[in-house]
Parts: C-alpha cells; sequence; structure tokens
C-alpha cells in the first residue's frame, strides 16, 4: 500500500499545497490503492512535501514520485504521447511549478486578504502565544524564500502581471479540449488540475482568481477533473 505523507486538506481543496494535491491526483489518475498520512514538512526526507513510502521505498519530490510511479506501475497515462506533446507536457509543469507557484505563494501570503485566510487555516488552531509568534517566524521564511526565487524582488503589481501570463497561457492552450494534451487526461492534467484549482477555488478574493475566473474554460476544467477524479461521497 502507497502511503501519501502530506498537509491535511485546508481552504476547502482537496490539498491547499498544488504539490501535493498532483501527487494524489495521478495516484487516483493512475487508480493505485494509496492512504494519506498528514504530516508537516520538517519530518519529511527533503525537508518538503509531499513524499510516498511504497511498502519500505521512500520517495520524494512530487515530479520525482511521479516519476517513480509511472516507472514501476507503468505509464499508464501518457504511454500515447508524442515525444513532442511530453515536451510541451514538460514545459507547461515547468512553468506551474517552477514561476506560477510563486506568484500563487505571494497571493497567499502577501495580499492581505489571502494572508488572512491563510494565517486562519494554517495557525488558527494553534494555543497562545503560538498563535501570534509561529505565523510570524513562517511567513518571515516565505518572504525569504519569495526573495531568494526572484519573485520577491517585483512589486506587487509586477507578480499579478507574472502570474496572470501564466494563467492566461493555460487557458490558450487548454482551449476548448477536454483535457490540456486532447481527448483523455494525462499526467500533465495532475498538476494543471492542482494549479488552477488552487487558485480558483481557494475561497477568498485574490489577484489570481480574478483573473483565472475570467476564463470560463478553466473553471469547467475544474468541474470535468474534480467530477472524473474526486467525485463526492
Amino acid at each position: 500500500m502507497i502511503r501519501l505523507y502530506q498537509f491535511a486538506p485546508a481552504l476547502g481543496l482537496p490539498n491547499a499545497s498544488p504539490f501535493c494535491m498532483k501527487v494524489e491526483t495521478c495516484l487516483r489518475m493512475m487508480a493505485l490503492p494509496y492512504q494519506t498520512v498528514s504530516t508537516m514538512p520538517m519530518k519529511a526526507p527533503k525537508g518538503k512535501l509531499p513524499y510516498i513510502d511504497d511498502d519500505g521505498t521512500t520517495v520524494a519530490d512530487s515530479s520525482m514520485i511521479t516519476e517513480y510511479l509511472r516507472e514501476k506501475y507503468g505509464d499508464r497515462l501518457d504511454g500515447r504521447l508524442s515525444a513532442a506533446e511530453r515536451a510541451t507536457a514538460l514545459a507547461f509543469r515547468r512553468m506551474m511549478e517552477e514561476n506560477l507557484y510563486w506568484a500563487v505563494l505571494y497571493s497567499r501570503w502577501f495580499e492581505q486578504a489571502g494572508w488572512q485566510r491563510t494565517r486562519e487555516a494554517f495557525f488558527g488552531s494553534l494555543p497562545a502565544p503560538a498563535r501570534a509568534i509561529v505565523p510570524f517566524v513562517a511567513r518571515r521564511g516565505i518572504w525569504k524564500e519569495l526573495y531568494g526565487h526572484g519573485m520577491g524582488r517585483h512589486t506587487p503589481e509586477e507578480i499579478a502581471r507574472i502570474g496572470s501570463a501564466d494563467i492566461t497561457a493555460l487557458a490558450d492552450f487548454l482551449g476548448d479540449k477536454p483535457y490540456f494534451l486532447g481527448a483523455e487526461p494525462t499526467s500533465l492534467d495532475a498538476t494543471a488540475y492542482a494549479f488552477i484549482a488552487n487558485v480558483l477555488h481557494a475561497p477568498g478574493d485574490s489577484t489570481l482568481k480574478r483573473h483565472a475566473a475570467g476564463y470560463a474554460n478553466l473553471g469547467a476544467y475544474c468541474a470535468r477533473m474534480a467530477g472524473r477524479y474526486y467525485p463526492p461521497n
């Protein structure tokens, strides 16, 4: 049995981490049995979530997990793809994971409406005085990461433009297709759904959410993926 170690569900999403949600969606798409275990990053092999334990084999990092699953259980999602389609999928994954992610992170932790939701969802259950101290420390750490990456060196308006351009690219490429690479979902959809849903369906207001809501195809896509892989109990 595969054990998926990740954050507890939050913000009304399967997971508020796009990377955790990506892996869980991939497991569902591949129809692999698994259990989720809620934990914190300091307990993870690389200090980040998610990671899996597959009958004693531990794999960390969402991309390495999906690669491991493909190698061990077969290429159930991407076997039909051409080399050009695989290259396209890789480029879009990189865009979301290495660029859009940082704009979403800024939106949640430093736009006022986003921070209020994030603080309550992640730290609201802490006892006093930890409830006052831990969010401050965590937020300072996030800012260091944003600044080190480079996204945090831009103005709020510039960050919004950068993230919005990525969202527009996703909407334009999806077009009227059911899934990103055609009639059937691929591993790219595990990543895309995780990121788009984390923008569109997290509660509250944000610049990126308003921009994404302007594309009806993104909302319809999320509904399609949720209905197929996260049906109501």
